[in-house]
């Protein structure tokens, strides 16, 4: 294994503005795609990249609003997984969204969300929450990817927590009244659904799964044997411990590197759209590998 520094600030460091991971009202953010290319212009982003959950509805408009503004585009996607009992999120970059067998698998990895919805509010009206199906749906865009973020948003809005990541901790994780279990996509499966796309996936956030040492070195192990090639080191919810151990382990496993702020609404989101610091210069980031899939204006 190379060694990756631990003083990464000393490192030389990639300082394009990449922003690969963002989340509109298309699935859990509160802003439209044109709003957030807007946002992500004004920060000072470079090339930019917009990963509804489990949809693509929102590309077009992505791709139209950069190009009005002369910013360069990725399209993109985060599928839901299941793996080792967690939900794992693989983001797809450079995909093309007309892709048959891509949208064929998101519907079908879309379905059964309603009802996971309305098991999540069963479980939080045994808790003493009433109404928290209706009340989600209100903050949900598409009703058809109703999700734990539009149910903590209701739960702060309804004074019964004071933040979004007290309502998971409290209602929505496993253990918790309003958790329900849900089957997602295989990580085979979507990693062949974004190779097969043209795209190239990429592991996201890895340092938010709580997995065992053995359950990682699996993930990435079957990641790979799939043909997924990176792995986000930089995101909103990773800490610089979290950035330096991925840093390494993309140096290990000669991973790309992607960085992207994983924000989904001002206010909420820890860090806003271009908000990152670079990657650190040992690494290979995958807008390198991606090249020729950007679109410009």
């Amino acid at each position: 294994m190379r060694a990756v520094s631990r003083q990464t600030d000393s490192m030389q460091s990639h300082a394009f503005n990449a922003d690969l991971h963002c989340h509109s009202l298309v699935s859990d953010g509160t802003l439209s795609p044109t709003a957030l290319a807007q946002r992500a212009k004004h920060n000072g982003v470079d090339l930019w990249a917009l990963t509804d959950h489990d949809e693509i509805s929102g590309q077009r408009e992505a791709r139209e609003a950069a190009a009005q503004l002369g910013l360069p585009f990725l399209s993109g996607v985060e599928i839901s997984v299941s793996f080792a009992g967690t939900t794992v999120h693989i983001v797809g970059l450079g995909i093309d969204v007309d892709d048959a067998a891509l949208c064929e698998g998101l519907s079908a990895t879309r379905d059964g969300r309603e009802l996971r919805a309305r098991g999540m509010a069963a479980g939080l009206a045994q808790a003493g929450i009433e109404d928290a199906y209706e009340g989600a749906l209100c903050y949900a865009g598409n009703p058809a990817l109703i999700s734990r973020m539009h149910f903590a948003r209701y739960l702060v809005e309804s004074g019964v927590c004071r933040d979004t990541q007290a309502v998971f901790r409290n209602y929505l994780v496993r253990g918790r009244p309003g958790y329900v279990e849900h089957r997602w996509a295989s990580l085979g499966d979507a990693v062949r659904w974004i190779k097969q796309a043209g795209g190239v996936a990429i592991v996201a956030h890895p340092g938010r799964y709580k997995f065992s040492a053995n359950e990682e070195f699996a993930l990435f192990s079957e990641f790979k044997a799939h043909g997924g090639l990176g792995v986000e080191v930089l995101t909103g919810s990773h800490s610089g411990a979290d950035a330096v151990k991925y840093a390494a382990l993309a140096v290990e496993l000669d991973l790309l590197a992607s960085r992207g702020s994983d924000f989904h609404a001002p206010g909420e989101s820890r860090i806003d759209l271009g908000g990152l610091p670079g990657l650190p210069g040992a690494l290979n980031p995958v807008w390198e590998a991606l090249g020729d899939r950007v679109l410009r204006d």
